[in-house]
This record gives structure tokens, sequence and C-alpha cells, in this order.
């Protein structure tokens, strides 16, 4: 198995886990359930707010679970050169985090509407990791692939 094809499939598990926590357990504090935002004990206080958070929350887990389903199919079936675009895709996709969610979480954070206090810093380097991780994957199978 190639290199591109392991840390896609190792994001795909990170993912799975995702999905499962969003699914069973919305609540947690763990993964990217959403129980880490305060706003989240408060929604579930209010039937009006409640249905919609638990679509959103239902919303972001099928939209992960479409992603999935694109990288396992990119694994069997995509040429190398499928699996290339692929992980830049989700590099520029992923960073897309620093643009838009991040600065908002920083803002909850500052104003204490966060369980944990960090959580902003945890996240950004949690994602920070996956966008190196791809990064170097390409640049080490690209390193491989001229190499032949």
């Amino acid at each position: 198995m190639d290199t591109l094809s392991v840390v896609l499939g190792l994001f795909i598990f990170i993912e799975c886990l995702n999905v499962i926590l969003l699914y069973k357990v919305p609540g947690s504090t763990r993964g990217n359930a959403v129980g880490v935002f305060k706003a989240y004990a408060k929604a579930k206080a209010d039937p009006e707010l409640s249905i919609l958070v638990d679509y959103l929350v239902n919303w972001v887990a099928g939209t992960k679970l479409i992603f999935i389903v694109l990288l396992i199919g990119i694994i069997i079936t995509g040429s190398p050169a499928t699996k290339v675009f692929s992980v830049i895709a989700l590099i520029f996709s992923i960073a897309t985090f620093f643009s838009r969610l991040f600065p908002i979480i920083k803002k909850m954070e500052a104003g204490g509407g966060l369980t944990i206090n960090g959580y902003s810093t945890t996240l950004a380097i949690m994602i920070a990791s996956f966008i190196a991780v791809f990064a170097l994957a390409v640049v080490v199978y690209l390193i491989g692939y001229f190499r032949t």
C-alpha cells in the first residue's frame, strides 16, 4: 500500500470515530462531538433549538460519511494522480478551518463559551497536524514516484 493510501486510511479511521461520536454521543467533549460548546447544553433545553442542533449535528456527520466513502473509493480504485490530487484537495479544504472556523471558536472561547479552556488552540494544532501529515505524505509519495 502506498504512502497516500496509508495516510488516507488513517484519516478515514479518525473520521469514522468522529461520525460515531456525532451520531451516538453528540454531547461528548471528545473528537468532533459538540459537548465542548456551552451553547449545546443551552440549546438542548429549548425544544425548538434542540431539534435544529440535532439536525445540524446529523448533517455534519452525514457529510463526513460522504467524504469517508469517497476516500475509500479513491484508495481502492484511484490512480496515483487521483490520490495525489485528492490529498491536495483535503489540504486546501481542511485549511479553510483557519479562515472561517478558527476565528469563531477563538471568539467563543474568549467569551467563555467553551467547556474546555485552550480547546481552540488544541483544535488548531490538531488540524495543522493533519495538513502537515498530508503535505509530507504527498512529498514522500512524489519523491518515490520520481525516483522510479
